[in-house]
């Protein structure tokens, strides 16, 4: 469905001769079919929803990585384009979590888990992606799990 939506946003995109976005919606969808080359080697089915929406998100987080590279180096014109890529390819995630909700949907579920130290990290962030796929920024919700289960 998500690649679907891709697909007809590219089409539109081609006709309204937007090349950023045509180039940004290429990236997309070559990020895609070499993520299912990979998982057909491997054996498993084609990618799910929520597999592409991960795909999104470290696309989102290589480009946001850029961006702070490029602007370190004093390179504006890259740094832009950078950023008009990630709301280009935000657009296809689910409507992110503000501050307030990932730290509730963090202590609810370390409650829920009943985890109690630092080594129950992994199993916090795996029901939170479980969870919260495309919805959280596990970057950045790594160091406050962490950082709460430290505190028990």
């Amino acid at each position: 469905m998500l690649r679907e939506e891709i697909n007809s946003a590219l089409k539109t995109a081609m006709k309204a001769r937007d090349e950023r976005r045509v180039s940004t919606l290429r990236l997309i969808n070559a990020a895609i079919n070499n993520a299912e080359i990979e998982a057909e080697m491997r054996g498993r089915a084609p990618l799910k929803e929520d597999e592409v929406l991960d795909l999104l998100q470290k696309m989102i987080k290589q480009r946001r990585e850029s961006v702070e590279l490029y602007e370190k180096g004093g390179r504006k014109e890259l740094a832009d384009k950078e950023r008009s890529e990630i709301e280009i390819i935000g657009a296809y995630l689910p409507k992110q979590l503000s501050e307030a909700e990932t730290l509730a949907a963090i202590a609810e579920t370390i409650n829920r888990l009943g985890a109690s130290g630092v080594k129950d990290t992994g199993k916090v962030m795996a029901a939170l992606k479980q969870s919260y796929a495309g919805k959280m920024d596990f970057s950045r919700a790594g160091p406050v799990v962490k950082e709460a289960l430290a505190g028990s």
